[in-house]
């Protein structure tokens, strides 16, 4: 018998393939588990416009972080801390802190999980930070650590 997994069967195949099974394992596990549905021609169908859907919400999502990518990478943002005598920060500059950042200068929304530190901000200057908008998409900003 042939179905349509709606989940991910472990040995079996993932989420939207369409496999074979033996009539038992499908009419006692699959079916009544709502694991999978019969691969009638309407099931198919409706895959199909499922598949189509879910592509073009992933294109739309890339070009979105795409011009995200642009606007973050037109300016500097500036980040101000409290400095000791040796001109050490006390502690170091945290994502949310770039984050809020990039709100205040640039007007632009950034998730603070997204902002990838590659070491710790602890001094004053200019620093290049990465920011992970998307599997394929990744852009760097300029912050500029200023003393309070």
């Amino acid at each position: 018998m042939q179905v349509v997994l709606l989940q991910d069967v472990k040995s079996l195949g993932k989420k939207g393939d369409v496999v074979n099974v033996k009539d038992g394992y499908a009419k006692n596990k699959l079916l009544p588990g709502k694991l999978a549905v019969e691969a009638t021609a309407k099931n198919l169908n409706d895959l199909k416009l499922q598949k189509a859907h879910a592509d073009k919400k992933a294109a739309e999502a890339l070009v979105a972080a795409r011009e995200l990518a642009e606007k973050l990478q037109a300016g500097p943002v500036q980040v101000s801390v409290k400095m000791g005598a040796g001109g050490k920060a006390f502690g170091s500059v945290s994502t949310k802190e770039i984050a809020e950042a990039i709100a205040r200068d640039l007007g632009l929304e950034v998730d603070k999980k997204k902002i990838v530190l590659d070491a710790p901000i602890k001094d004053a200057g200019e620093y290049t930070v990465n920011v992970k908008l998307h599997p394929e998409v990744a852009a760097q900003v300029k912050v500029l650590v200023a003393a309070l």
